[in-house]
């Protein structure tokens, strides 16, 4: 493999010199505008002088200013024809088409250089069949996303550094900002949870709908759809794209194998509970993104938001 600095075209010194001259071309052609003008104003205001008579008698070192000014507009008129003369006649037309011409012939040995390394290190066949793989492999991996979009079973919970979930089925924290994110995730969507944790509930929860797992068969609540199996609470909520599994313990251990992704917020204390959620294997899961919040007046603890996506 060629290396960056190897594969970028340098400039050589005699491109550099080829540029230079240009750019010093045109800077000097500025000039010789200017001087001219110059020259130019400088002959009318002279010729202004003499036609009127200005200042006759006024000398300068004993001599008449017409005779200086004549010596000075003189050496104006000799430097600005030198000038003029040396600049078309060494660095006239045929001269800037030479330096061109130099130039591009200069950059298409370059450019022909560069393709011949391109074509030993990646023969033309090689290269349409890289091509052909990698739009197969984006269609196929466009094609995984969309199936993926479609459908993505998330576990949200809160847990302490020890897993610790809660005990006689309640929370062992108040972090206001936890509720506030579990109700911007989990608004619009199912939320799928075992009867224990359901019944912690003081009311259903606004604009989410309930599924409930227990093995009871005989086991009914209003406004909740109860099942007995994950495969049925996943079923009854197959047409949202991102149902949600919000516990309690059992349920997580449940859907560890089955979920896409994992929204945790990991409370940094150890805490007595009675119910756990299950270790994070970091060779199924890889970490997304986290977010950490500090202790504040409405927080007792510190705590991290952390995404988990299933490798």
């Amino acid at each position: 493999m060629f290396s960056k600095k190897k594969n970028t075209p340098q400039i050589d010194p005699q491109q550099k010199e080829l540029y230079e001259n240009a750019r010093k071309r045109i800077g000097q052609k500025k000039k010789l505008f200017r001087h001219f003008i110059v020259f130019i104003v400088g002959s009318l205001f002279f010729g202004a002088f003499m036609l009127f008579g200005f200042g006759k008698e006024m000398t300068i070192l004993g001599l008449n200013w017409f005779v200086i000014a004549i010596l000075v507009w003189a050496f104006l008129f000799v430097v600005h024809f030198c000038n003029i003369w040396l600049f078309h006649t060494f660095m006239g037309k045929e001269w800037t088409d030479n330096q061109m011409e130099r130039l591009i012939a200069k950059q298409k040995q370059e450019i022909e250089l560069i393709q011949k390394d391109v074509d030993l290190m990646y023969p033309k066949e090689e290269l349409i069949k890289k091509k052909e793989e990698f739009i197969k492999g984006n269609t196929s991996s466009n094609s995984d996303m969309t199936i993926e979009s479609k459908r993505m079973i998330t576990m949200i919970a809160a847990a302490g550094e020890n897993n610790a979930l809660g005990k006689d089925n309640d929370l062992v924290w108040h972090l206001p900002d936890d509720f506030k994110r579990f109700k911007s995730l989990t608004t619009g969507h199912y939320i799928i949870m075992g009867r224990k944790t359901f019944e912690t509930f003081p009311k259903l929860l606004p604009n989410r709908e309930h599924v409930v797992i227990t093995r009871n068969k005989d086991y009914k609540a209003e406004g909740v759809i109860v099942v007995h199996t994950m495969e049925d609470a996943l079923s009854v909520a197959k047409e949202d794209k991102q149902p949600f599994i919000i516990g309690g313990g059992e349920i997580y251990t449940m859907g560890m194998n089955i979920a896409d992704c994992i929204e945790l917020t990991r409370v940094h204390g150890e805490f007595e509970a009675d119910a756990f959620f299950p270790e994070i294997d970091m060779n199924l899961w890889k970490l997304q993104k986290e977010e950490f919040h500090d202790v504040d007046e409405k927080h007792k603890y510190a705590f991290t938001y952390l995404t988990y996506v299933k490798k």
